[in-house]
C-alpha cells in the first residue's frame, strides 16, 4: 500500500495556491449586527467607531449584551426594541414605575444635542406628588384633567403603588398626567422630580388593546430618530458585508469589515466581501485539488 509523504503534501499545497489563492477567513471585527437579542443597523452601532458618530455617543452595547441609551446626568435607559421602518425605539428607565412595580425614581432628561426626540404617543404620569407640588398650581393648567385622569386611576388601582407608600385605589389627587413637551421640550431640559415634589413617574406609549387593565399597558419611553444619515457610501459598504463606521478626529466614514480590516469604500476583495467569481474560483481549486490528491494516492 502506497503512502503519501510530506513532499507529496507540500506539492499539492503549492499547486492549489498557484491555481487560486484562497482569501483569509473572516475573523471577528469590532462591529456586530446584534446587541444581545436586538438587531443593530445603521445609524446605530454596537461599539466604538461603529454606526454614525451622532448616535454612537449616546447608544452603547454593554459587555453583557444590553443596549443602553445615555441620558443627562450619567443616567441611562435600557433599549428594549427598535423599529427601523418607523424610525423609533422603546427605552425604559430602570427606576421608572409600572403597574407591577413602583419605586422612587430619579430625574430624567435627554442629553443636550441628542439625535432622539420624544414621540407624541408618550403619556407621562407623575405619581406620589405632594399636594403642594407646583404641578397642581391652578394657574399653570399643567395636568390633564380629562382622559389623563383615567391613566391616574389605572395606575392607582395597582398593587405596585405600595412601593411608593400608597394603598391601591387611593384618591388620585397626588397624580398628574401631562404632555411631555411641557416639561421635556428643548435641548437639555428634563423631568426634575425633586423640584416637582413627586415620588416617581411612569411612561406609557400604548395600552395593549386594554385601557382598563394597566397590567397590559406598554410601559417605556418611545423615542424617534430619522434616517437622514443614510448615504450611498454606507449602502455600498453594507452590500459588501461590512459595517458603516467612523474613525479619526474628524470622524470620517470608514467601512469596517468582519475580519477587522478597515476600508474607505467597501469590503470586496478584503477577505470579507467574496464575489461570485471568487467563490467559483475557490470551488474550482478545491475540485482540482481533490483530483490531484486521488492521483497521488493511485500513482505515487
Amino acid at each position: 500500500m502506497k503512502t503519501i509523504n510530506t513532499t507529496h503534501i507540500l506539492l499539492l499545497t503549492l499547486l492549489l495556491i498557484n491555481i487560486h489563492p484562497l482569501p483569509s477567513l473572516p475573523l471577528p471585527g469590532t462591529c456586530r449586527d446584534t446587541c444581545g437579542p436586538t438587531p443593530i443597523k445603521y445609524p446605530f452601532g454596537s461599539g466604538s467607531g461603529c454606526g454614525h458618530p451622532a448616535f454612537s455617543r449616546h447608544l452603547k452595547c454593554s459587555p453583557g449584551g444590553a443596549l443602553r441609551l445615555s441620558t443627562a446626568g450619567d443616567a441611562y435607559l435600557d433599549v428594549s426594541s427598535i423599529d427601523y421602518a418607523s424610525g423609533s425605539l422603546v427605552a425604559a428607565d430602570p427606576l421608572m414605575s409600572t403597574c407591577a412595580s413602583m419605586q422612587n425614581s430619579g430625574s430624567f432628561a435627554l442629553d443636550p444635542g441628542s439625535p432622539f426626540s420624544l414621540s407624541p404617543d408618550n403619556i407621562f404620569a407623575l405619581v406620589g406628588c405632594s399636594t403642594t407640588s407646583p404641578v397642581f398650581d391652578p394657574d399653570a393648567d399643567f395636568c390633564d384633567t380629562g382622559s389623563g385622569q383615567n391613566v391616574c386611576r389605572g395606575l392607582y388601582s395597582c398593587k405596585g403603588v405600595e412601593g411608593i407608600g400608597l394603598e391601591p385605589h387611593e384618591p388620585i389627587s397626588t397624580c398628574c398626567v401631562y404632555e411631555p413637551g411641557e416639561v421635556l421640550a428643548g435641548s437639555g431640559s428634563g423631568l426634575d422630580l425633586p423640584k416637582l415634589q413627586c415620588s416617581s413617574y411612569s411612561a406609557v406609549y400604548g395600552f395593549g388593546g386594554s385601557e382598563g387593565d394597566p397590567m397590559r399597558w406598554q410601559y417605556g419611553i418611545l423615542l424617534r430618530f430619522n434616517d437622514s444619515y443614510e448615504s450611498s457610501d454606507c449602502r455600498n459598504c453594507e452590500d459588501s458585508g461590512g459595517f458603516c463606521g467612523f474613525e479619526g478626529v474628524e470622524e470620517s466614514f470608514v467601512c469596517r469589515c468582519r475580519n477587522g480590516v478597515n476600508s474607505t469604500v467597501n469590503c470586496y476583495g478584503r477577505g470579507n466581501g467574496w464575489s461570485r467569481a471568487g467563490r467559483h474560483g475557490i470551488q474550482t481549486a478545491l475540485t482540482i485539488g481533490g483530483f490531484l490528491l486521488m492521483w497521488m494516492i493511485a500513482f505515487l
